[in-house]
């Protein structure tokens, strides 16, 4: 049985001509589900600081990064600073982590970017890390990358269980484990380059994405807790998103960005581009077919889609 549909809006900083405070709080207003933050050096506000004072002055509004970029802070820091947002929200964290993937983070910076199965492997070390305190354990990893002994959980979550995790991808050994672990699973396009460029748009095609879901299929199969495929919530990061009456035009100029036939760029997951009523139907075909229900709509258009949110949350 597919999720209920549900929306979250991803801000780099306040909407234009309102605060951060008022940015948050109309997200809230008009149904998002969730706030997500980015995890980039040049982009937006610091994912920590900024999903705590979103939760501080909203009530239901979730908050998360998506996210965050586990090469970037050791686990156990991060994990005391995210069962604090889990505590003081009341429950309204969500916990998205990845293996890093922009090349200008780490040239910038200073940070080693290792190749991708070594960031893979630290990825997976670290969610388990962090899923260990946020459930309350006391922790022990002797990895090849975190060596934590007898780590007490002091600092609790809300209720004392682990937010949902997130984790999203588009190779097969990070969609595999993604589909062994998480809550929620993010199905992308692969970004190999360290840029998003003419590859990775063409990696979120249908027939790719078809291969992706067979990959988190197959770690959904080794699940230990008892939880199966049709348990995992799918999430949609829309890089193209536009609600406007000139679909072909936009399709002309996707099919031209993607090197593709025109329109076929409409067909990509990542793409949502109509009318209000067109992209009502472009989602439920979606979540019939691969079983997206979980949409993250930029926060600049946050407000063009609110009809949208508001015709299919819940539903």
């Amino acid at each position: 049985m597919p999720s209920k549909f549900r929306f979250a809006a991803q801000l780099h900083g306040p909407l234009e001509g309102r605060t951060w405070t008022d940015t948050v709080r109309a997200i809230e207003d008009l149904g998002y589900s969730t706030m997500f933050v980015p995890d980039h050096f040049d982009e937006g506000y610091g994912p920590i600081s900024a999903m705590a004072s979103a939760a501080a002055v909203t009530s239901t509004l979730k908050v998360g990064a998506l996210v965050l970029d586990c090469d970037y802070r050791h686990p156990v820091p991060l994990a005391m600073e995210l069962a604090t947002i889990d505590q003081v929200s009341g429950g309204r964290l969500e916990v998205g982590i990845g293996a890093g993937w922009k090349r200008t983070d780490y040239d910038r910076s200073g940070i080693p970017m290792d190749r991708p199965g070594v960031r893979v492997s630290r990825m997976i070390e670290h969610a388990r890390v962090l899923h260990g305190y946020l459930s309350g354990e006391t922790v022990t990893m002797h990895g090849d990358h975190y060596d934590v002994t007898d780590l007490p959980a002091l600092v609790r979550t809300h209720d004392g269980s682990p937010p949902p995790f997130l984790i999203g991808g588009g190779a097969p050994r990070l969609l595999r484990f993604a589909g062994s672990f998480a809550n929620i699973v993010g199905v992308n396009p692969s970004i190999h380059s360290g840029e998003i460029d003419l590859e990775a748009a063409r990696d979120g095609m249908p027939e790719r994405i078809d291969e992706k879901f067979s990959w988190v299929a197959e770690g959904a199969g080794r699940r230990t807790d008892g939880l199966g495929i049709d348990d995992i919530e799918f999430n949609a990061w829309l890089a193209a998103a536009e609600v406007t009456d000139d679909r072909d035009g936009v399709s002309a100029l996707l099919g031209e960005m993607f090197g593709v036939d025109p329109g076929t760029g409409l067909e990509s997951p990542m793409v949502l581009v109509g009318t209000a009523a067109q992209i009502v139907e472009d989602l439920q075909a979606r979540r019939e077919r691969w079983g997206y229900s979980y949409t993250v709509v930029p926060g600049d258009k946050a407000f063009d889609f609110a009809p949208v949110v508001a015709e299919l949350t819940g539903t």
